[in-house]
């Protein structure tokens, strides 16, 4: 299994609540700023929540890198949706449950944050990610997606499920 801190995952997070407590908030606040087009500098804050840049996180796993664990996966499938990059969110899709075809709503939503709520381990390969992601279409009010996803692991990477909306 890849190292976390490689893929971002502790070390950004690490020297995100670091400078935060520095500056007396050392809550884990979600990302906030809308990503207006699919496209994503590298050295961009990630829209995935965590405290560190594109590059440092979830880039590695939208290259081909292994997800450390099940919500590293539901972060960089979020990314995803911001980026509109359906190549990855059906790779990322286990097969029993994949859509034969993505497409994405027009106009497209924009992406205004990702608040992770729990990430429960089942066993080893089993897990489960609640979250909310909030978003807004054209000049509408703010939607909160609240969604429970299922993840597997098999051969060492990780595959979004399924999910319930609640």
């Amino acid at each position: 299994m890849p190292d976390a801190t490689v893929l971002g995952a502790s070390a950004c997070d690490a020297r995100g609540i670091a400078h935060r407590a520095e500056l007396g908030d050392v809550r884990s606040p979600p990302h906030t700023g809308a990503m207006p087009t699919p496209h994503l500098e590298p050295s961009a804050p990630c829209p995935c929540g965590r405290a560190c840049t594109y590059a440092d996180c979830c880039k590695p796993l939208h290259d081909g890198a292994a997800a450390p664990d099940a919500e590293a996966l539901m972060r960089s499938r979020y990314v995803a949706y911001v980026r509109r990059d359906a190549d990855y969110l059906r790779a990322s899709w286990h097969a029993s449950t994949r859509p034969d075809d993505l497409r994405f709503d027009d106009p497209p939503p924009v992406w205004l944050g990702l608040d992770v709520k729990a990430h429960d381990v089942i066993d080893a390969d089993r897990a489960e990610v609640a979250f909310v992601a909030k978003y807004r279409i054209g000049g509408g009010s703010v939607v909160r997606m609240r969604e429970r996803s299922r993840f597997v692991r098999e051969a060492g990477h990780w595959f979004y499920v399924d999910g319930d909306l609640g």
